[in-house]
């Protein structure tokens, strides 16, 4: 549940996702699921070269199951925030063992 709330607190930011065939897709995060499924709008490939079929998406759906990296911007990231949100659910995992 840790992921899916930071990937919600990126909504509306470009992000750069890495699905596991080596495609690079380029767009603004639109909405994400609980499985983790990801919607991105404005979408552009970073290897047009290699994936001249993909050049006309402008949005698209990606099964969670198929992304490998999601790269998102440094400076939209709130480390001490997503440090005390994972120390927060460690402690309910090792209290509920």
């Amino acid at each position: 549940m840790l992921f899916y709330s930071f990937f919600k607190t990126l909504v509306g930011k470009e992000v750069a996702v890495e699905l596991k065939n080596d495609v690079i897709l380029l767009g603004v995060l639109h909405s994400v699921d609980q499985y983790l499924n990801i919607k991105l709008s404005t979408v552009s490939v970073v290897d047009k070269g290699k994936y001249p079929q993909l050049i006309s998406i402008k949005n698209c759906f990606i099964r969670g199951s198929v992304v490998r990296y999601v790269q998102i911007p440094g400076k939209e990231v709130d480390v001490e925030l997503l440090q005390d949100a994972a120390r927060k659910e460690n402690m309910k995992v090792s209290q509920s063992a």
